[in-house]
């Protein structure tokens, strides 16, 4: 069917509507990067400021808008109103719908059980945060209003303390921060996603948050990790310690947190109780992951489970089979689920519009610093009320010595315009003075109640110079700030949720007669991708599937049951099994080891060793010529734990890592093209992990090793001449004979 043509009236109304719209129906040639500038950038920085990352008083704008809508509301003493209105009354100043307003108001409350300190007193299904199936009820059904910690977020609110400016259609005010009197951006969990960037703050423990403060308050260099023992998470669970990641969180504002569930063996029913989470997962989620184990024949151990969560709380059942044991069915769950997982932290703060990533004590003397501000704005506030009443106290106290002769200027005067001027030429006062005494009523023209008023100014002078006093004394802030936290954490303040276990406790089974082993062939390529192949896949398959740019750096065989040691550039180690990895082929890429064990952000695997028997030795060899020897047994842990720090010396920068089961000849090769024939038991083995080595090959300035290969017997004419007695030597270039040869070096 043809399509029916405009008539010459549409067109002309057409040309008429579009003749009133700048630019419509014009087809402009724009520019990629203009594109960006013009529409993605305003979006990019409207989410990262008003949006998804918190500020230094630890609140999103979201949350600052319905808490204030509900302090101005009377919610902070009085009764509970429905959600709804409370909805209704905060797009005032979020017009961003009632469906988001409402699930924020939601995450906040203390019925969602998603915040350790929660600041709205909930009534009505509200929901919970381990449950992915729970759904809150509508805001109409429910009510709220705010918890009594909320007083430490609006007492001094109305006393000039922090900013406030025009909501969204200029009708009225609200603050740009709260005016929090404890941290808390580190008390409540906080994550956000942004435009090109994040943020995930783990809860800690309020007292803990308060005594830390305090402590660096009174001494800058105090070290967090001391009074700050670990995350807290109103699940509770278990947070697996491990003081150096810890500390490197405290320290950078990255990084994770292993966190794992409590669990209690009922053995009358032969039965698993799992009544606390970590609080990246749901109880769904679990019971997904583990019927799907169940079904894949992973796990035999389990006739049942089932989600029996009630008013009591979380509570997942396992129903076990005859003779499991419960503890070492736990273990195999734990990795296997997410009844253990990691919290990935990531301090990401807005600090005066500019989001940073910072660790806990700088965040912590960002926010005494806000702290600071707010108190010494809100002593300035009380001084100049407290000085303004002095002023008309004083002037007061001076009529006090005649009240008739002040009643007779005021009856005499015949003008009322002229009652201010008489009073102030007859008392020898100022005009706010004689306003303030002719505007008092009739019934308080007495010797009794001017003497009650003019009692107050002995303590008014006494407020004011210690006031004036508290502005220029930096110590006394300090005091100040320290006995509100020593209030707040007496007030509020509880026992830990989640309790801390050293890793170096934690028991560990051994599992391997349960894995099957059979042979396979491992492969590591450049990028950091893992596939074990089993040699029947491995005769049947083509060519290796990999991304562009990669490569295959190491194969070996070996079993389904040997264990893998990763070394990575940061000088750690990841220690896995080949039976953790699931049997690939050539055709795909494999797994990503960075991913799979886990490793920081940004860290990248150098050199895999295969082992079954931590026999042989590892060496490591630095550009700067050096060459460290280390016994691979040093590498055998009795807890298995998973990732080593300190691997191998960070001193200089690595140039190879090998793995020899016993001493050999290997080729090294300066950057000036000298060869050095190593033999390795010329240098004796340490069992400390991070010796810096000893000196093997001698370098010239901006010089350095750039590779290490195996020595292979016959390949050079005259190999004594790249043989030494002595050590370190210098190596010696390639001979006439030699240098037709081309040698491949294993960087």
């Amino acid at each position: 069917m043809a399509k029916k043509k405009n008539t010459a009236k549409e067109i002309k109304e057409e040309e008429n509507i579009n003749a009133h719209i700048s630019g419509a129906g014009e087809v402009v040639n724009q520019l990629v990067t203009e594109t960006l500038e013009v529409n993605f950038m305003p979006y990019a920085m409207s989410v990262i400021m008003s949006r998804a990352i918190p500020e230094i008083d630890g609140f999103k704008p979201a949350h600052r808008k319905i808490l204030y809508s509900m302090y101005k509301m009377g919610l902070l003493t009085g009764p509970r109103s429905k959600s709804a209105n409370i909805v209704g009354r905060t797009m005032q100043l979020n017009p961003h719908g009632d469906a988001s307003i409402y699930e924020t108001m939601v995450r906040l409350s203390r019925g969602y059980e998603a915040l350790l300190v929660p600041y709205v007193d909930s009534k009505g299904n509200f929901g919970k945060a381990y449950s992915r199936d729970m759904v809150w009820a509508a805001s109409r059904y429910t009510e709220a209003k705010l918890e009594s910690v909320c007083n430490e977020l609006f007492n001094d609110i109305d006393k000039d303390t922090v900013d406030f400016v025009d909501n969204y259609d200029s009708t009225m005010k609200e603050p740009t921060l709260l005016p929090v009197s404890f941290p808390s951006i580190l008390v409540n969990a906080n994550t956000g996603i942004a435009v090109g960037m994040a943020s995930s703050i783990c809860s800690f423990n309020l007292k803990e948050v308060c005594d830390t403060t305090i402590e660096l308050i009174r001494n800058s260099d105090h070290n967090v990790a001391d009074t700050l023992k670990a995350p807290d998470f109103i699940g509770g669970a278990k947070i697996l310690y491990d003081r150096e990641s810890i500390e490197n969180i405290y320290k950078t504002g990255k990084g994770g947190i292993r966190v794992r569930a409590n669990y209690e063996y009922d053995k009358s029913n032969n039965c698993i109780d799992i009544t606390q989470i970590p609080p990246t997962t749901t109880a769904e989620a679990i019971i997904d992951k583990i019927i799907e184990k169940v079904k894949a024949g992973s796990i035999k151990d389990i006739s049942d489970v089932r989600d029996e969560t009630d008013k009591q709380g979380l509570k997942i059942t396992i129903d076990l089979k005859r003779g499991v044991d419960p503890d070492k069915l736990m273990q195999k769950l734990f990795k296997m689920t997410t009844l253990e997982d990691t919290f990935s932290c990531n301090f990401n703060v807005l600090i005066g519009g500019v989001p940073r990533v910072m660790g806990v004590a700088e965040l912590l003397e960002e926010w005494i610093a806000f702290r600071t501000d707010c108190v010494r704005r809100r002593v300035y506030f009380e001084l100049t009320k407290a000085k303004e009443k002095l002023h008309l106290l004083k002037g007061l106290e001076k009529i006090i010595l005649d009240i008739d002769e002040a009643i007779r200027i005021i009856r005499k005067t015949e003008e009322e315009s002229e009652v201010v001027p008489n009073l102030m030429i007859n008392f020898g006062i100022d005009k706010l003075q004689a306003e303030y005494v002719a505007e008092i009523k009739l019934r308080h023209l007495n010797k009794e109640y001017i003497l009650k008023r003019t009692q107050d100014i002995e303590k008014l002078e006494k407020d004011v110079e210690d006031m004036e006093n508290i502005l220029a004394s930096k110590s006394r802030v300090k005091t100040i700030i320290i006995n509100e936290l020593k209030n707040v954490a007496a007030k509020y303040g509880s026992e830990r949720r989640s309790e801390i276990i050293y890793t170096s406790e934690i028991e560990d089974y051994d599992e391997e007669e349960s894995v099957p082993d059979y042979p396979v062939t491992v492969f590591l390529t450049k990028e950091g991708y893992f596939k074990k192949i089993t040699p029947l896949s491995l005769r049947m398959s083509g060519e290796h599937k990999l991304k562009e740019n990669d490569e295959i750096v190491q194969s070996v065989e070996t079993t389904n049951n040997t264990e893998l040691l990763f070394f990575t550039d940061k000088c750690q180690v990841y220690k896995s099994r080949a039976s953790d990895f699931d049997d690939s082929k050539t055709s795909l890429l494999g797994d990503y080891v960075p991913s799979k064990c886990g490793m920081d952000e940004g860290e990248s695997v150098l050199y895999m060793t295969v082992t079954t028997d931590y026999s042989g030795y590892m060496l490591f060899f630095f550009e700067n010529g050096k060459v460290a020897k280390v016994e691979l047994s040093s590498y055998k842990t009795v807890t298995n734990r998973k990732k080593l720090i300190k691997a191998y010396s960070d001193k200089a920068k690595i140039a190879a890592i090998r793995h020899i089961k016993e001493d050999c000849d290997l080729v090294m090769q300066s950057s000036a093209g000298r060869l050095l024939i190593l033999s390795t038991g010329a240098i004796a083995p340490k069992a400390t992990k991070d010796t810096v080595g000893v000196a093997v090959m001698t370098l010239k300035k901006n010089q350095w090793v750039a590779g290490v290969r195996d020595y292979v017997p016959g390949e050079f004419a005259k190999p004594h001449r790249y043989k030494t007695r002595n050590l370190p030597a210098a190596g010696a270039l390639l001979s006439a004979e030699d240098s037709g040869e081309q040698i491949k070096m294993d960087l």
